[in-house]
């Protein structure tokens, strides 16, 4: 018996060094990365020397985050170690932080086969490299439906974090200290890895089979599995919207049952819910991506460009070309 907890006990010492490249994307959100930093600075007290860590970004001065605070650069985009591991890191505004300067840098890397991961919006930048071609990966998911939309070529999941191949990416928030728990239970073993959740306390270690939203009955805070099927049949249909007899015919309930159970506990109509769901995710294609305002009425099933309009100011009180002119004018 002692023998056998003497085999799965964690090493004392890090079998190499491994150091890692935090790259810090203009307007990048500080909890992603700083959970991250976290748990290797933890790791590094378990079991010494383990990690070491820089921060590069464009012209290897000072950069901020989301939330207006700087930080002082180590380097700029340069060569690295073909054994460090690249951290990417977006936030608010990626696609004006994703420069041609940055993508030439992570094409030039990743040919040279440096390991490269995303956090948060980050996995925008490494699809716009090419680098998520053909694999799978994760983003956060207010940036989803413009991600699938702009990527064909990537398999885009609703996971907290994806590890495929040489290419990491996670959903944003506290993932990426699931990402990295996942990596120190690798290096140093599962013993280390709880000990680092626990001084962070995390108590709940999530896997990359986990969703990064919340199931729908948390999210609407009922638990009602007809409404919930309901509602993930809608989610699922915004380019081609189902009707409401339809709806209630999937779950066994006439249309005036399902108009009692959306009155009941949404305080809405089933057709007001379903256009609510459509305009959100008009607003975050006009938000994030070129798309036209007709690809994105068509998109999210409207037939004409007038009535998705009509819909849009009578809900944001702004019209879609006025939406995506600020958009287009907007300061980074």
């Amino acid at each position: 018996m002692a023998h056998k907890d003497t085999q799965s006990a964690a090493p004392l010492v890090p079998t190499k060094k491994r150091r890692y490249i935090f790259v810090l994307m203009d307007n990048f959100t500080m909890l992603s990365f700083a959970g991250a930093v976290d748990a290797l600075r933890i790791a590094n007290r378990m079991v010494p020397d383990s990690y070491e860590w820089l921060l590069a970004g464009e012209g290897g001065d000072t950069i901020s985050c989301s939330s207006g605070i700087s930080y002082k650069l180590d380097m700029d985009l340069d060569e690295v170690l073909r054994d460090d591991t690249i951290i990417l890191c977006g936030g608010t505004h990626v696609q004006e932080a994703t420069t041609k300067r940055l993508l030439n840098w992570l094409r030039r890397e990743a040919r040279r086969g440096v390991v490269i991961g995303a956090l948060c919006t980050a996995p925008y930048a490494l699809a716009r490299a090419g680098l998520l071609d053909g694999k799978r990966a994760t983003i956060h998911w207010e940036n989803q439906d413009s991600f699938t939309e702009e990527f064909e070529d990537v398999e885009l999941t609703k996971s907290v974090f994806v590890v495929d191949g040489n290419r990491m990416t996670t959903a944003g928030g506290t993932s990426s200290i699931d990402l990295m728990l996942k990596i120190i239970a690798s290096d140093l073993g599962e013993d280390v890895a709880s000990m680092v959740a626990d001084q962070q306390i995390y108590s709940s270690i999530r896997t990359d089979q986990d969703q990064q939203r919340l199931s729908i009955p948390t999210r609407i805070g009922v638990r009602h599995p007809k409404l919930s099927r309901v509602i993930q049949m809608m989610e699922i249909n915004v380019e081609e919207p189902i009707s409401p007899s339809l709806l209630a015919k999937e779950v066994g309930m006439s249309t005036r049952q399902l108009e009692r159970l959306f009155r009941r506990y949404l305080n809405r109509s089933p057709k007001r819910y379903y256009m609510e769901i459509r305009l959100q995710k008009a607003r975050n294609l006009l938000m994030q991506t070129d798309m036209s305002v007709i690809n994105v009425a068509l998109a999210c099933g409207f037939a004409s460009p007038s009535h998705f309009s009509k819909c849009y100011r009578a809900h944001y009180d702004t019209t879609p070309y006025r939406e995506r002119g600020a958009q287009a004018t907007r300061t980074p």
